[in-house]
């Protein structure tokens, strides 16, 4: 059996490209809490626009979908699932509420890991939901000819139960000590959790809500208003190629996780810098709240994209606006109806 020990992270080197990332994540967080302070009503939008996000980029990773229409209504629990794809998106949103509104009181230990696979789960008729995995698994891939080939085997599942433990104690212990920037242990532990691969499915899914519960319980509460799985799903292949090297010797004790690390560290930088740019949005009057939203945006956008953007602002005071811009040439409308987009005109 692999040993863990994530005390041991105190005496590790790491690069500046790492150092500077922790001073820059210590900054933005002193930024935020003003902000919170300051600015919660003007928050509030964001919180719910981030869970939307969330659920739907947490998921295609996997590549479970549905319609915008329907993911919406399903957020909003105005109708039930129809399908697969579905009952797991509505699984997601239940685990990620629990996450948002009770991440104070949910320690970390694999009692309570269970549970929330067990509610990510319970909308499926799986019959693993809130159990570790019985036989063995493998994080696969697929070749250009389409040969499937094995990536990486995670640990057998007579270890399973033991290693998980181990991790959520070795976890709990480096952050007792405070030896360590939590911001270090969190990366490493979901590291080591995606090695283990502790269930049949939803892994990944888990692997990211346990992300968000870990910076919300160190006190990185980013992710309530911008959804670090969307930052994810849009460098997927970053994020695997970062597991994929950090894997390397893992069972033999000689992985060097630190790809992983500055990868889950970018990030969360990459929401915290988002987050700054929507509380300018935010702080501005309606016209310039949506020119500034514009101005933010590359190439084509929707009203909704800049709905999100403006979130103390209604759909019928940005149409408004979106109207007056387009007549002064700020920016030219194309299409019409659902098709309908816009780009800047310089």
């Amino acid at each position: 059996m692999r040993r863990f020990n994530y005390t041991e992270l105190s005496t590790k080197t790491w690069d500046n490209e790492v150092v500077n990332y922790l001073a820059l994540i210590h900054e933005y967080k002193g930024k935020q809490a003003h902000y919170v302070q300051s600015k919660a009503d003007e928050l509030k939008r964001l919180v719910e626009i981030a869970k939307v996000q969330s659920t739907e980029a947490s998921n295609s990773i996997e590549g479970i979908r549905t319609t915008e229409t329907r993911l919406h209504q399903l957020m909003s629990e105005k109708t039930t699932p129809r399908n697969r794809d579905e009952r797991e998106i509505a699984g997601y949103r239940d685990a990620l509420n629990i996450v948002h509104e009770n991440f104070e009181y949910i320690p970390l230990t694999p009692n309570y890991i269970l549970q929330l696979h067990k509610i990510l789960m319970s909308h499926t008729d799986s019959g693993f939901g809130g159990r570790f995995k019985n036989v063995q698994n493998y994080i696969s891939a697929t070749d250009e000819s389409g040969r499937r080939f094995t990536l990486f085997t995670p640990l057998a599942p007579y270890e399973t139960t033991e290693a998980m433990q181990k991790i959520c104690d070795e976890y709990n212990h480096a952050i007792g000590e405070g030896k360590v920037d939590p911001l270090l242990i969190i990366p490493v532990f979901i590291h080591d959790f995606l090695c283990i691969h502790p269930f049949l499915d939803g892994n990944g899914r888990m692997s990211r809500l346990l992300t968000t519960l870990l910076l919300y319980r160190a006190g990185y509460e980013v992710g309530k208003y911008i959804s670090l799985e969307a930052k994810i799903a849009g460098s997927k292949d970053g994020y695997y190629a970062a597991l994929e090297v950090s894997q390397i010797g893992w069972h033999e004790q000689q992985d060097d996780p630190t790809a992983f690390v500055k990868y889950l560290l970018g990030t969360i930088i990459a929401a915290y810098r988002d987050f700054d740019d929507r509380i300018q949005i935010v702080s501005s009057t309606s016209l310039d709240t949506v020119k500034n939203a514009i101005d933010n945006k590359l190439g084509k956008f929707k009203k909704k994209d800049i709905l999100e953007l403006c979130t103390s602002l209604s759909a019928s005071t940005v149409e408004r606006h979106l109207k007056k811009l387009t007549a002064e040439n700020y920016i030219i409308k194309h299409g019409a109806g659902k098709n309908t987009f816009y780009v800047r005109a310089d």
